[in-house]
């Protein structure tokens, strides 16, 4: 079977709900217009831990807490263990009551409320589907993940950062894109160098302080994070030939929608993203990790092999820019793309089996049922983690092609060249 069938064939013949009802066709779209957004503000404090709070969910107050005549003296293991079994089994049982409460429940109002985007639900994924996508996409070659990684070598004189980009799928590596960023800060032109490495110095030692951000430090967060973040979807655009594109995180990520200090960044990620969401449109994107109650608590009342599709990506987007820091023609260039796609990005969570927790999914709202089938049938391979082993393996090769120990190997031979190979690495880095 080759690839476009398979793809016809989820199309036409999706995963069925599991909610009894589903909105009619013929009635009126919900209404998704988001609120308005608001000038530019400083960020919101953070929300005070109250005494209470900390009592009730811990089972004991702050001030027990930090009475050290409260804690045990020494590593008592039958004591550990029996509380340790004692508290898994409490949790596991609320759990459960829980799990059961919110299939009754949350799982009704997932597409039946009113802002619910179309195609929402709960859906049981068929094996002969997740077959169907091993056999004609994941291992015809269908489809293509990305993977970045960076490395830095950080020093007052130089400070280099690497970063990574791999493309894989089961046919083989697709290809390998490294470049490396040199920062000089004592490259100064018409300035004393004694002056300019003192001024270094103050800012160097500033970084200890809280809550403390300088050019330099934005500097690095810029060639770390945002153009890594660039990189890896500017190769699934650009570089991969395959149908599917999978990658890491999330799609539309927060280093490109603020642009990460750089308004370059910015307006060069929001014509990346606009090409690859809006035009491109096959693609689905699993983190590792996502601190969203609701999604979590979606996920986890999910039976083995079922999938759900939330939301839109509006309630996630839109704090970014309503409490972030663009002005004039580049908020309005991030407003605009909010508009268009935040809208067309699904949030969703599957689960392959009850002894593994569950993952989140983005995709686009036009193939959000084939995405799913693909990243469970994907995560299937490996039951033990229920995570893509496509991402795994793109993981795997960027890590062995462009790690750290390589990097600072390569980096420590360039100062043994110059006579001086411990002079700027740590004790532990030797």
């Amino acid at each position: 079977m080759s690839t476009t069938r398979m793809q016809d064939k989820v199309g036409k013949a999706p995963p069925q709900p599991l909610t009894a009802a589903r909105r009619q066709e013929q009635n009126t779209a919900p209404s998704n217009a988001p609120a308005p957004l608001i000038p530019p503000g400083p960020l919101a404090p953070p929300e005070e831990v109250s005494a209470d709070d900390f009592a009730t969910s811990y089972g004991e107050s702050l001030a027990q807490t930090l009475d050290l005549d409260t804690w045990g003296r020494g590593p008592n293991l039958a004591e550990v263990f029996a509380q340790l079994e004692q508290e898994i089994s409490q949790a596991l049982e609320q759990e459960d009551e829980l799990c059961n409460r919110v299939r009754q429940v949350v799982f009704p109002q997932i597409f039946a409320r009113p802002q619910a985007p179309a195609g929402a639900g709960v859906f049981q994924a068929k094996t002969a589907d997740l077959r169907t996508a091993h056999y004609a996409v994941l291992f015809n070659g269908a489809v293509e993940a990305c993977y970045g990684s960076h490395a830095d070598h950080t020093t007052l004189p130089l400070s280099i950062t690497q970063l990574g980009v791999c493309l894989v799928s089961y046919a083989g590596e697709q290809g390998t894109w490294v470049h490396r960023l040199f920062r000089r800060d004592l490259r100064v032109r018409g300035t004393d160098p004694v002056e300019a490495a003192l001024s270094i110095l103050e800012k160097r030692a500033a970084r200890s302080e809280p809550d403390h951000s300088n050019r330099h430090d934005r500097l690095s967060e810029l060639g770390r994070r945002g153009i890594k973040a660039y990189a890896e979807r500017a190769v699934l655009l650009k570089k991969s030939a395959a149908p599917w594109r999978m990658g890491y995180g999330h799609p539309a990520p927060y280093e490109l929608l603020t642009g990460s200090g750089s308004m370059e960044l910015l307006l060069a990620g929001l014509d990346l993203l606009n090409e690859l969401i809006l035009g491109y449109k096959r693609f689905v994107y699993v983190p590792s990790t996502v601190n969203d109650h609701l999604l979590l608590t979606i996920g986890n009342a999910l039976h083995p092999l079922e999938f759900a599709v939330i939301e839109t990506d509006e309630r996630r987007m839109f704090p970014i820019l309503e409490q972030g820091h663009l002005r004039d023609t580049y908020r309005e260039r991030a407003e605009e793309f909010y508009r268009a796609a935040a809208s067309k990005i699904l949030t969703g969570v599957y689960r392959i089996s009850a002894e593994v927790p569950p993952q989140i999914f983005y995709a686009h709202a036009d193939f959000v049922q084939e995405a799913a089938l693909i990243a469970m049938a994907d995560s299937v391979l490996q039951a033990h983690r229920g995570f893509p082993m496509l991402l795994d393996l793109a993981d795997t090769v960027c890590r062995s092609s462009f790690g750290t120990e390589a990097f600072n190997s390569t980096v420590r031979s360039a100062y043994a060249h110059q006579g001086n190979p411990f002079r700027y690495f740590a004790e532990r880095q030797g």
